[in-house]
C-alpha cells in the first residue's frame, strides 16, 4: 500500500449480503429478524431507480402476510390488478384471474419498487443485528484457502472489507460478486429487449394489460397518475429504432395506443426511454465455500409475467429457512448452501422454460407478423372459460414451489 493510500476500515458479521435489492433486503430482514449478525451493501446512494420491477406478486403479499407486514405495506400508495388480459389485434382476451386466491392475495400489487425496498429496509433496520450501508460497491471478494471470507467494497468514506462467515450475492443480473467467485453461467438466450416509459394517465383511460398487433408489442401498466409502458422489440433493434429519430418512435405509440396519441410529447427526449436489455441465464452452481447467489445474480429473468421480483424473494425466504440455524450454531457448511440450490433449481427452470416458451411461441411471432394477428384456439378457450383463468394465473401469482416463512422471530 502506498503512503498515500487510504487503510482499509474492517466490519466483522457472520452475514455480508452484496446488493440491497429485493433479494437482499428480504434475505437481510429474514436474517435480522432470526438474531442473526447481518451487513448488507448497497452501492447507491438511496432506491430511487425508475422501470425496476414493480410488480408485488400474490406469492410475495403472502411472505410479507407471514410476516405481520401486509397491511402496513399496503397503505403505500399502489394499485390492484386482479386479473390480465390482452387486445389481440382490436380483440380483447382475458387469460388470468387472480380473484379464486385467497381475499388478502387475491390480485398483484402495483407498487414502485423503491417503496417497497425503503419498507424493508426500516423493518429491518428494527433489528439490532442488522446494518445497511449506502453508496458501498463491492469490488471484489476475500478468499482464504479456498474459501469466501468476505468482501471489499468501494464507499465515499474509503476502502470497506466485511469479513463474513458467508457471503451471499443479491446484486442483480451484472453481479460482480458471480463474476468475482468465478462461477460458469449458462446463457440460455432471449430473442427480445424492452424499451420502458411513463405517459400520464387519465380518468377513463383503460386498465392494465398488453397490446398485440402486427409487428407491435406493448404492456401497459397502469400506476395510478401514469402508466408505465413496455415497447417489445427484436433483440438488438434499439439502435436502428434510436436513428429513426424521437418523432417517429412518438409515432409508434400512438399508433399502437390510440388512447396516448395526445400525451407522447410527454417523450420529449430518448432520456425519457429506458432500454432494458433481456437477459435470461443461470448459475449452474450458485455456491462456493463461504458464498452463495440467489435472486437475479443466481438467474436473470426475462420480464415476462414480471416474475423476476418474486422469484428473488422466494430465494431469500428459502435461504433464510435453511441457513438461518446453521449460522446460528456456527455449524455452516457447504452443504447448507447446496440445499438451498437444490430448493430453488426447480422453480428457476420450469418459469425460465415458460418465459422463453413465450418469447419464442408469442413475442417474436407478434414482432415478425406483417398482417393481422389470429387468436388461437386455445387462447379462446381460456378467454371463454373462467376457471381455465386460474391456471395462468396459478402460475404467474403464485409460481412453482412458494416459499413460505419457517425462521424465527429471535
Amino acid at each position: 500500500m502506498s503512503a498515500s493510500a487510504a487503510p482499509s476500515r474492517t466490519l466483522s458479521t457472520t452475514c455480508c449480503i452484496g446488493g440491497g435489492g429485493p433479494a437482499g433486503m428480504m434475505l437481510g430482514l429474514l436474517l435480522g429478524r432470526a438474531g442473526i449478525d447481518v451487513v448488507v451493501l448497497e452501492k447507491h446512494a438511496d432506491f430511487l431507480r425508475d422501470f425496476r420491477g414493480d410488480t408485488i406478486h400474490p406469492s410475495t403479499l403472502q411472505v410479507m402476510d407471514e410476516l405481520g407486514l401486509l397491511d402496513e405495506l399496503l397503505e403505500l400508495p399502489h394499485s390492484k390488478v386482479s386479473k390480465l388480459g390482452v387486445q389481440v389485434s382490436g380483440t380483447p382476451i382475458n387469460f388470468a384471474d387472480f380473484t379464486f386466491l385467497p381475499p388478502r392475495y387475491a390480485f398483484i400489487a402495483l407498487m414502485p419498487q423503491w417503496d417497497f425496498l425503503d419498507f424493508l429496509a426500516e423493518k429491518a433496520r428494527a433489528y439490532p443485528n442488522f446494518k445497511l450501508i449506502m453508496q458501498a460497491s463491492v469490488v471484489d471478494l476475500i478468499e482464504e484457502a479456498g474459501r469466501i471470507v468476505g468482501v471489499r467494497a468501494t464507499t465515499p468514506d474509503g476502502p470497506l472489507e466485511v469479513r463474513a462467515k458467508l457471503t451471499v450475492g443479491c446484486d442483480g443480473r451484472t453481479s460482480t460478486v458471480r463474476e468475482k467467485a468465478g462461477l460458469a453461467v449458462e446463457d440460455i438466450g432471449a430473442p427480445i429487449d424492452v424499451f420502458w416509459m411513463r405517459i400520464s394517465r387519465l380518468p377513463g383511460d383503460p386498465p392494465s394489460g398488453g397490446r398485440l398487433d402486427a409487428g407491435s408489442f406493448f404492456a401497459v401498466l397502469d400506476r395510478g397518475e401514469y402508466y408505465q409502458l413496455a415497447y417489445v422489440i427484436p433483440k438488438g433493434a434499439a439502435e436502428r429504432i434510436r436513428e429513426q429519430g424521437l418523432p417517429a418512435f412518438r409515432q409508434i405509440v400512438a399508433k399502437a395506443l390510440p388512447f396516448l396519441a395526445d400525451r407522447v410529447d410527454e417523450l420529449k427526449t430518448w432520456d425519457d426511454v429506458k432500454l432494458l436489455t433481456v437477459r435470461v441465464d443461470r448459475l449452474r452452481t450458485w455456491y462456493r465455500p463461504g458464498l452463495l447467489c440467489i435472486g437475479d445474480a443466481a438467474h436473470a429473468m426475462s420480464p415476462v409475467g414480471g416474475v423476476g421480483i418474486n422469484l428473488a424473494i422466494q430465494d431469500a425466504v428459502a435461504a433464510a429457512n435453511i441457513l438461518w440455524k446453521p449460522l446460528k450454531d456456527g455449524t455452516l457448511s457447504t452443504f447448507d448452501l447446496a440445499r438451498v440450490q437444490h430448493r430453488r433449481t426447480f422453480p428457476t427452470r420450469v418459469t425460465q422454460r415458460l418465459q422463453v416458451l413465450a418469447q419464442n411461441r408469442v413475442a417474436q411471432p407478434v414482432l415478425r407478423s406483417t398482417g393481422p394477428l389470429r387468436v388461437n384456439w386455445l387462447i379462446r378457450l381460456i378467454d371463454r372459460t373462467p376457471m381455465l383463468q386460474t391456471i395462468p394465473a396459478r402460475i404467474v401469482g403464485v409460481g412453482v414451489r412458494p416459499e413460505h416463512v419457517h425462521s424465527p422471530a429471535a
